[in-house]
């Protein structure tokens, strides 16, 4: 009997794409994409590009953060009516501070198998890159970028756990300088961008540190900073 798996109609397959090098994709992602009635995708164009690297024809429907509550009904009709679709997302997980968790749940809600495949997500090389323990960690993603943010610095201070965000170039050295007035400026932390690039880079010492080091930096691409823990030093 073959241990190959049996794609079936009716289903929604989560598809980790890769968050830089295009070589970072599984053969099971190629072929689940392949064999789908439909690849649901966060920006057709860059999509495209990674398609057209895998020979994969499949058509492809927008689905972002502006259309998705609108989407979601459709979408679940589709697939209960017997398509297999696929959700991608320019880089990453679907649903990790992507698009995909209001599909997933509707989907859930509604008697739709879901399959996610495993793949790439950019904050678990940065985890275990960091020197950090990595054991038990929170994983915050996305600040707030106002209202709420110092509420939720001040509850993350305390936290016994390694840290992980994501933050855009732009706003790295404010939120070095943020994390130095909430955290501290001797806590540790590692700070990674460009993963799986030409130009990847992971900076580590302490916030002040590495605030120090970006502040004469242009710095590009994608961010995740992995924050040491709270120690209680009573």
């Amino acid at each position: 009997m073959s241990d190959e798996k049996k794609y079936v109609l009716k289903k929604l397959y989560i598809v980790p794409t890769p968050i830089g090098n295009l070589d970072d994709f599984t053969f099971r992602a190629v072929k689940v994409l392949k064999e789908a009635d439909t690849i649901l995708a966060e920006d057709t164009r860059t999509s495209g590009k990674l398609l057209k690297h895998y020979d994969i024809t499949t058509k492809m429907n927008a689905y972002h953060m502006f259309n998705e509550h609108k989407a979601v009904e459709g979408i679940t009709e589709r697939l209960l009516s017997g398509e297999t679709m696929a959700l991608i997302t320019d880089a990453g997980t679907p649903a990790i501070s992507d698009p995909g968790y209001l599909l997933v749940r509707e989907c859930i809600k509604k008697g739709i198998e879901v399959e996610c495949l495993p793949g790439a997500t950019a904050f678990v090389p940065a985890l275990v890159n960091s020197g950090l323990p990595n054991d038990k960690f929170f994983f915050e993603g996305f600040l707030p970028h106002k209202k709420g943010r110092q509420t939720r610095l001040k509850f993350l201070a305390t936290l016994p756990y390694t840290l992980v965000f994501y933050e855009s170039p732009h706003r790295l050295v404010k939120t070095l300088s943020q994390f130095i007035e909430f955290f501290g400026a001797d806590r540790k932390v590692s700070v990674s961008r460009e993963l799986t690039k030409i130009h990847e880079e992971t900076v580590r010492g302490t916030l002040s540190e590495v605030e120090e080091y970006f502040k004469s930096k242009t710095v590009k691409g994608e961010i995740v900073i992995v924050l040491g823990a709270h120690e209680n030093k009573k």
